[in-house]
């Protein structure tokens, strides 16, 4: 299937420029936009983006490689939902408080993967405003029936759940169609073969909860058109397949129609290091669900903490069955550095489903999640993706497109153009809006994918006043960044600077910890890198004409950018900022 990206969303020229990967044309951009960039203050030109990559677990490369690697998703891709349309696989993950949201990726081998496009990709469909980059759009799930996709998703403290449709996956996604009557988080949908539709999600238990992180898995029927209840909600699963235990966080929920039987797959334990994945199935979609003898079907909590390169936190679990009949399982898991530090987010996994016992075992117990799978599926292995999103490589943006990356994202919702793609040039328009403000700055970014990472820059920038800023930066949440920039001081000197926030009580500009004054000409460009090595940073700069890198600084603490010490469910975002002192008239 060749997917092209055909402009049809007609809501006005923000929405077009930011139609399908975050805008850059040229054309239509609001003249709000024009007078910040261009008359103000000077835009923040950044020359190219060069993000690499160099883990050894992903050391295995060509002929040595007969399977494939894990994680399939690198980085923050958490919660993946799979489903296949003929010969095509398509997947989505969760994106919280970025934007654009839920990234859409293709696939033709379940193994390699392409994004082609985002589902929240335009104003108007979802609003983020006030929130924190771990609330916004959880858990998203994709289903593809007669000729349409279908994602299903909860807008968490901005709406609640909803659903868009598209007969394109690469989109426009139809706005959300919401839910009201539907509460909770993690909808999922079931065409099933009667012609009914069923809407599952995780909410509250029909009694008051017995203990902290007691949930159901409730199921109703809804109109096929509107989404709408048609039914009243029935509860699939109280608590967890041993209710006795006291099961915490049954969620993630799916539904398979097998033959004669109904198999429910949700998560249960909670994202961290007790996540597992658990089935059960019934002769009735709604039930009663038997669980499985042997759950949980995924998880590694019962292996040994030191052990070498770990996978952990596996769950969320969805199942597809390729051309030959196999099936196979999307998941997420983390690779953390150290205990439970890891900077990467969740990420996402591929392995085959087992049968053999009439249930779906995903890992028998007692299994490692391999970082190399010898086994592949049925489908001819598919080309290497334009953006590599596994193993170790190097990406080099140009900016030469009339668009930015589909992988690139902002925090929140822009509501102006203060961004251009310029004679082969990304250029940043400085606002007075600080990366640590909860608001929506002028910033763009990519995930880092690798414990030991390297994101460079080069930016030809004059600040023109005190506090006028751009650079490169590392970033958790507002609360926990490193920010390299270019800024003028309070004495009128050019320097280069460090920041770091860490924590909400920090400034919202985080405290100053490193700073070099340095001589810059008019229309010079200078380089910026910034470093990973697993829990530690590094930042360099080089000046135009120099041969060597000036490190600013060395070994800064990486834990605060861990999702252990930051909180949330994201991972770290390297990626390019601008920003002023006070607003431009």
């Amino acid at each position: 299937m060749v997917l092209e990206r055909p402009v049809r969303h007609a809501g006005g020229a923000l929405a077009l420029l930011l139609l399908g990967g975050c805008g850059g044309a040229q054309t239509g951009a609001p003249t709000e936009a024009a007078s910040t960039s261009s008359e103000a203050v000077s835009a923040a030109r950044f020359e190219w983006f060069k993000y690499s990559g160099n883990d050894p677990v992903f050391e295995v490369t060509g002929d040595t490689l007969t399977g494939y690697l894990n994680p399939v998703l690198a980085g923050f891709y958490p919660d993946p939902s799979v489903t296949r349309a003929g010969n095509d696989y398509y997947l989505v993950t969760s994106t919280f408080g970025y934007f654009p949201g839920i990234p859409v990726m293709h696939s033709r081998d379940l193994v390699n993967w392409e994004q082609v496009g985002n589902v929240i990709d335009r104003p108007g469909m979802l609003d983020f405003d006030g929130l924190g980059l771990s609330r916004g759009v959880f858990a998203p799930t994709i289903e593809f029936h007669d000729g349409t996709f279908y994602v299903a998703n909860t807008c968490v403290d901005c709406g609640g759940n909803f659903i868009v449709t598209t007969n394109d996956p690469a989109g426009p996604w139809s706005n959300p169609v919401w839910l009201p009557d539907v509460g909770g988080i993690d909808p999922s949908l079931i065409f099933d073969e009667d012609g009914k539709v069923y809407v599952m999600n995780n909410d509250a238990p029909p009694e008051a909860a017995l203990y902290e992180g007691h949930r159901a898995i409730w199921i109703r029927e809804v109109d096929p058109k509107t989404f709408q209840s048609i039914s009243e909600p029935v509860v699939l699963i109280n608590g967890g397949v041993r209710p006795e235990e006291k099961p915490i966080w049954i969620e993630g929920p799916h539904i398979y129609r097998i033959g004669d039987w109904y198999y429910l797959s949700a998560a249960e334990g909670g994202t961290a290091v007790e996540h597992s994945q658990v089935v059960l199935r019934s002769r009735d979609v709604t039930g009663p669900y038997v669980p499985y003898d042997a759950n949980p079907i995924l998880t590694q909590r019962d292996q040994p903490a030191d052990r070498p390169n770990p996978i952990t936190s596996v769950g969320h679990a969805d199942l597809v069955q390729d051309g030959a009949g196999r099936w196979w399982a999307t998941f997420l898991g983390v690779r953390p550095y150290e205990g439970d530090m890891y900077n990467t987010g969740r990420e996402t996994f591929l392995l085959p489903v087992d049968w053999s016992s009439d249930w779906p075992v995903i890992l028998p117990k007692g299994q490692l999640v391999p970082h190399v799978v010898s086994e592949r599926p049925s489908a001819p292995p598919a080309d290497a993706p334009p953006v590599p999103l596994t193993g170790n490589f190097e990406q080099v943006e140009e900016f030469g497109a009339d668009r930015l990356p589909y992988n690139w994202m902002t925090l929140r919702v822009p509501t102006s153009q203060w961004w251009t793609l310029q004679d082969g040039e990304l250029r940043l328009a400085p606002r007075p809006v600080d990366l640590g403000a909860g608001a929506q700055p002028s910033f763009w970014g990519r995930r880092q994918q690798h414990q030991n990472a390297t994101a460079e820059t080069s930016l030809i920038f004059t600040p023109e006043k005190a506090g006028e800023e751009a650079g490169l930066a590392v970033l958790q949440s507002d609360d926990y960044f490193y920010a390299m920039g270019l800024v003028r001081n309070e004495s009128g000197e050019i320097v280069i600077q460090l920041r770091r926030k860490a924590g909400s009580e920090s400034l919202v500009e985080g405290e100053q910890i490193a700073a070099q004054q340095i001589a810059l000409a008019p229309g010079a460009a200078i380089k910026l890198r910034i470093t990973a090595r697993g829990d530690v940073y590094d930042f360099a700069y080089q000046g135009e004409g120099q041969d060597d890198w000036v490190m600013l600084a060395e070994g800064l603490d990486g834990k605060i950018l861990s999702t252990h010490v930051a909180g949330g469910f994201v991972g770290a975002v390297l990626g390019v900022y601008a920003q002023s002192p006070e607003r431009a008239l």
